[in-house]
């Protein structure tokens, strides 16, 4: 089955509908510039009131890798998001914790044509890794609403899923994430605007609606 993250929890009752909904992970923002940004403090609290099947991310953006590593430990994370620019130096990013590296598809866009594997020493990533395809750019990271093209980046994202599990995002919702599963077949997909009610308060029906299609698409593909 498709993984699913629900992504930019900033209160207890939101990462409980979306755990509920079926998703396999939450997640929380700490980066100051986002209007999702939480404190080590608030996360800790939802993360303890969680499941523990339920996997707990931290998104970080160029935090250097030991002050992830405390954040994650207070706030009892299972795993951490590297956001920023630690796509380009991955080696200095390695920590305890199960690793995503965003990688921001429409800066990218043009070096992925083509790309053969060797696109920023791919190879490089610490093991264990995963990868997270976002539309985000230097000033909006993530939650821009806005999808990339899933066709342009059809063939470097095939190279990248036999070296790394790849997740999906960008511009998601429950209208369109069949549609990027059936281009792509990402190992899984994150989403936070699009079940959104607001920036940082999630509607419980979006986030029902954008799991149950990711189900319904799983089941359609067998």
């Amino acid at each position: 089955m498709t993984w699913v993250k629900i992504c930019g929890m900033t209160n207890l009752e939101d990462a409980l509908v979306a755990v509920d909904a079926g998703a396999d992970a939450v997640g929380f923002v700490f980066y100051g510039k986002s209007p999702r940004c939480v404190t080590v403090e608030r996360a800790r609290e939802i993360v303890q009131k969680l499941p523990e099947e339920v996997e707990k991310i931290g998104v970080f953006v160029n935090e250097p890798s030991e002050r992830v590593s405390v954040v994650a430990d207070e706030a009892g994370l299972t795993a951490v998001q590297f956001h920023g620019d630690e796509y380009k130096h991955p080696e200095q990013y390695a920590t305890r914790s199960k690793q995503f590296f965003t990688l921001p598809v429409l800066e990218l866009l043009p070096e992925m044509r083509g790309s053969s594997g060797s696109f920023y020493g791919i190879r490089a990533f610490p093991k264990d890794s995963a990868l997270l395809l976002d539309s985000g750019n230097h000033e909006q990271r993530g939650g821009t609403g806005r999808p990339f093209a899933w066709g342009e980046a059809h063939r470097f994202v095939s190279v990248l899923k036999k070296l790394y599990p790849v997740v999906i995002a960008g511009g998601l919702s429950s209208s369109n994430v069949a549609s990027a599963i059936d281009c792509l077949q990402p190992w899984g997909v994150d989403v936070v605007s699009g079940v959104e009610a607001s920036p940082g308060k999630k509607d419980p029906e979006k986030v029902r609606a954008f799991v149950r299609a990711v189900r319904d698409m799983d089941r359609r593909v067998g």
